[in-house]
């Protein structure tokens, strides 16, 4: 008796491998063209799979963008807003929110550039994605923010910030180093990634962001570095 034969990834028998795998090479794809420059031949042959089979999970390229913009924005906000969740008073927070986001998109190289790409594509006529992350991503993100913020400053560990200048300026320098990463590596001769450059970074991020909003000097807890 034979045994069953291993269904292939290009067919629907393995269908969880076969959407990650699609899944994955569109992030690869819309990284480097952009959605309105990726084509879902080339997102089908890296994902070894057939453009029919692509179509059984995603019924077509909008529904295949919706689907990236949701792993893009959904792994992160997933992990912020845990980090955000824990038993913590505000400094330390603050703190392991501006550590968790920046590590998170420092192992998923990728993801800036998809990220700028839909911030561009944000005012072309008929785009209805923008609305779709805003709603399910940003908003819940600025709204646990806020309230830290805003029991940062009660307790008087914070100065009296603007949630809604302060935000976009704590993302917008979390973020910068890796959307400008190109050039950082022409200018400094050096691949932004390695782990040196990126402990670099990260630990002037937190001071930056600790100077600006903590009303007296951020102190590790003792035996946080030991």
């Amino acid at each position: 008796m034979h045994a069953a034969a291993k269904p292939r990834l290009g067919s629907r028998g393995r269908p969880e491998q076969s959407r990650t795998a699609i899944l994955q090479a569109a992030v690869k794809e819309i990284s480097r063209d952009g959605i309105s420059g990726a084509r879902i031949d080339a997102i089908a042959r890296a994902a070894g799979v057939n453009k029919a089979l692509l179509y059984y999970y995603f019924k077509d390229k909008e529904s295949l963008h919706t689907a990236v913009l949701d792993h893009v924005f959904g792994g992160l906000t997933s992990a912020v807003l845990e980090a955000l969740s824990r038993p913590l008073p505000p400094r330390e927070k603050i703190k392991v929110y501006v550590e968790t986001h920046f590590d998170y998109i420092a192992s998923h190289p990728l993801y800036p550039r998809i990220v700028q790409d839909e911030m561009m594509r944000a005012n072309h006529p008929g785009d209805n994605q923008l609305e779709h992350v805003v709603k399910q991503y940003f908003r819940p993100l600025f709204v646990k923010l806020s309230g830290v913020l805003k029991e940062g400053i009660a307790a008087g560990d914070f100065r009296p910030v603007d949630p809604m200048q302060f935000i976009p300026s704590m993302i917008s320098v979390i973020i910068f180093y890796f959307n400008s990463a190109p050039v950082m590596r022409v200018m400094r001769g050096i691949d932004p990634y390695q782990p040196e450059p990126l402990r670099e970074r990260r630990t002037a991020v937190l001071d930056f962001i600790s100077t600006a909003l903590f009303r007296a000097p951020y102190h590790a807890p003792q035996g946080e570095n030991e």
